[in-house]
């Protein structure tokens, strides 16, 4: 649903490209590629690039900060043909989830932290079931009830799977509203792909933020077939989807396959960002928000003699755990920032493996990092400090 600014400047952009339609020389080509972009939240960019990946059912139940998500859902899905429900709690509607995956079709749910700790055994059956589908997870300050405001706390319970059993979600971290768009837009592709649940790991800013997004991958009309979806045996033999296994040893070797998809995810899926990593003094690792305010340290000290360099994790699993092994084996020290008290960092160490050392910076409770406070724990690691001041001045230049 757009307020009265998103309408002011869509039409200024349509006025603008009727304009340079007027004119089209070289120089507009540009312009008017940039006119085609919306502006929209993050969380209303990934309702649309849900619709536009073929997704054609969604439930969800609402909480702030992702609720800009469930009204766009409300007011678009209808037009498509689709299905909308509000759920009457979290639970139901990944119960709905399940049961639309399992006859096959593109399906999706929406939250925020305390919503998606409610959808955790329904997450568990998904996977125990090999059923896709797509949830977004706009994260908000616990635990508890907390409050609003943007948290990253939430990372151990989406990338250790919050639920029972030994399964992984593929976790995937956007930190723009247009990689919202194109995470999401993806998640269902890797969702078919694996036969198993995909997270978008949002967090409050990048949910409520808005920017120009525009959505340049074709329409999905045409979906892949699905041969284990229960559509109806008329005809042919019965499919079961399940995750109940009760002959003793079946869930072993059910198990056995779990992790051999899981491994083929590993080698295949992991993305990650990296910026300023040869010959770099120390290394920054941050997703999401935390890797928005990691760049501008690294902007703010391009001209210092001490570089500082980025790994910004865009699949949170599979981690980037490989590349950064091998970045610990040049750079004198690693700094994980994060919005919590570190768990992140716990995978950082795991995969440095005490090549070099692993130092944390975090805020909680909806605390977000500044650059200067990044820069000033920069200061208290770094093996040779001799130049902080200058360091410390940069931090102030805008």
């Amino acid at each position: 649903m757009r307020n009265e600014t998103q309408l002011f400047f869509e039409c200024h952009e349509w006025l603008m490209l009727g304009f340079a339609l007027l004119n089209p020389t070289n120089t507009t080509k540009k312009s008017i590629i940039n006119l085609m972009k919306q502006l929209l939240t993050g969380n209303e960019a990934a309702a649309e690039a849900a619709l536009q990946a073929g997704c054609r059912y969604y439930y969800g139940y609402p909480i702030t900060p992702q609720n800009e998500l469930i009204n766009y859902m409300s007011v678009k899905m209808p037009q498509l043909g689709g299905t909308f429900i509000q759920a009457e709690s979290e639970i139901a509607a990944i119960s709905m989830v399940h049961g639309s995956a399992a006859a096959g079709a593109r399906t999706m749910t929406s939250s925020s932290s305390p919503g998606i700790s409610l959808k955790q055994e329904g997450i568990s059956y998904l996977a125990g079931s090999e059923l896709p589908c797509v949830i977004v997870n706009i994260q908000r300050g616990g635990p508890g009830l907390g409050d609003i405001s943007a948290s990253q706390a939430d990372y151990f319970q989406a990338v250790k799977g919050g639920g029972h059993g030994d399964y992984h979600c593929i976790v995937l971290a956007p930190a723009s509203v247009q990689e919202m768009a194109d995470l999401v837009y993806d998640a269902f592709d890797l969702a078919d792909q694996y036969r198993n649940p995909v997270m978008i790991l949002g967090d409050a800013q990048i949910g409520q933020l808005m920017e120009p997004v525009e959505f340049p991958k074709k329409q999905k009309k045409h979906l892949p077939a699905k041969n284990w979806a229960l559509t109806g045996a008329d005809g042919r033999e019965r499919r079961i989807v399940k995750s109940f296994y009760p002959v003793k040893g079946e869930l072993e070797v059910f198990n056995a396959h779990l992790q051999e998809k899981y491994r083929l995810a590993e080698s295949r899926e992991v993305r990650y960002e990296a910026l300023n990593i040869h010959d770099a003094d120390v290394i920054l690792v941050a997703y999401g928000t935390s890797a928005r305010i990691c760049k501008e340290v690294v902007r703010k000290s391009s001209n210092f003699s001490f570089k500082v360099g980025l790994i910004r994790p865009i699949t949170l699993w599979p981690f980037p755990k490989e590349f950064i092994r091998s970045v610990s084996e040049t750079v004198p020290c690693i700094l994980a920032v994060e919005m919590s008290a570190g768990q992140m960092v716990e995978d950082v160490r795991l995969a440095v493996e005490g090549r070099c050392p692993v130092h944390f910076y975090g805020r909680t409770g909806g605390g977000v990092p500044t650059s200067l406070e990044v820069i000033k724990k920069i200061v208290e690691i770094v093996p040779d400090n001799r130049e902080a001041n200058a360091l410390l001045q940069l931090a102030e230049v805008k």
